[in-house]
C-alpha cells in the first residue's frame, strides 16, 4: 500500500461519513431553522423549544434511513476489506 491507496481510504471514509449522516443532519438543520423562526416570529424563547423537536425529528429520520446508513457503512467495508484482501 502506498500514500494513493491510504488517501483514496480515507477519502472513501469521509465521504461514507458524510453520506451515513447527511439525512439526519440536513433535517436537524431544517427543523432548526424552522424553530428559530417560529421563536423570532412569537419571541419565545424557550431553550427546550429548540432541542426537544430536534432530537425528535433526528431520531424519526434515523429510524427511517437506518438501512440506507447501513448500506453505505457495508459497502465501504466490503471495499476495504476487499483491498485488504487483494493487497492493494
Amino acid at each position: 500500500m502506498n500514500e494513493a491507496d491510504a488517501l483514496d481510504i480515507v477519502q472513501s471514509a469521509i465521504w461514507t461519513v458524510v453520506a451515513a449522516s447527511g439525512p439526519a443532519v440536513g433535517g436537524a438543520m431544517l427543523v432548526g431553522i424552522l424553530i428559530a423562526l417560529f421563536q423570532a416570529l412569537t419571541q419565545i424563547q424557550e431553550v427546550t423549544l429548540t432541542f426537544v423537536p430536534k432530537i425528535l425529528a433526528i431520531f424519526v429520520i434515523i429510524a427511517f434511513t437506518a438501512t440506507f446508513t447501513g448500506a453505505q457503512v457495508y459497502a465501504f467495508t466490503q471495499e476495504t476489506f476487499a483491498r485488504i484482501e487483494h493487497g492493494y
